[in-house]
């Protein structure tokens, strides 16, 4: 049986898969400010992923790091905030 419009073989990892994985879990790890970049890069990478109608692969981890560079950021964010409300509070 041969399906139309299925590339042969297996897939090709996303050039940006380990990438992304990578600037998601420093962003949860080390650097917050690294969380949207993983954000953006992943959201690129997932709509590539999608479009290429299965020719490339590297999907689950282009999906790790997306959510870990949006819980990256929400931290950063929320660590941001702490910090403005504590030199703001005064003698604590």
């Amino acid at each position: 049986m041969v399906i139309p419009n299925q590339p042969i073989g297996s897939p090709v990892e996303h050039p940006n898969a380990t990438a992304v994985l990578f600037l998601g879990a420093a962003s949860i790890l080390c650097c917050g400010a690294l969380g949207p970049v993983a954000w953006a890069l992943g959201k690129r990478a997932l709509d590539q992923i999608e479009a290429s109608g299965g020719a490339i692969g590297g999907r689950a981890q282009v999906l790790v790091g997306y959510i870990l560079g949006i819980v990256g950021t929400i931290l950063m964010v929320l660590m941001a905030t702490a910090v403005l409300l504590i030199t703001l509070g005064g003698n604590a």
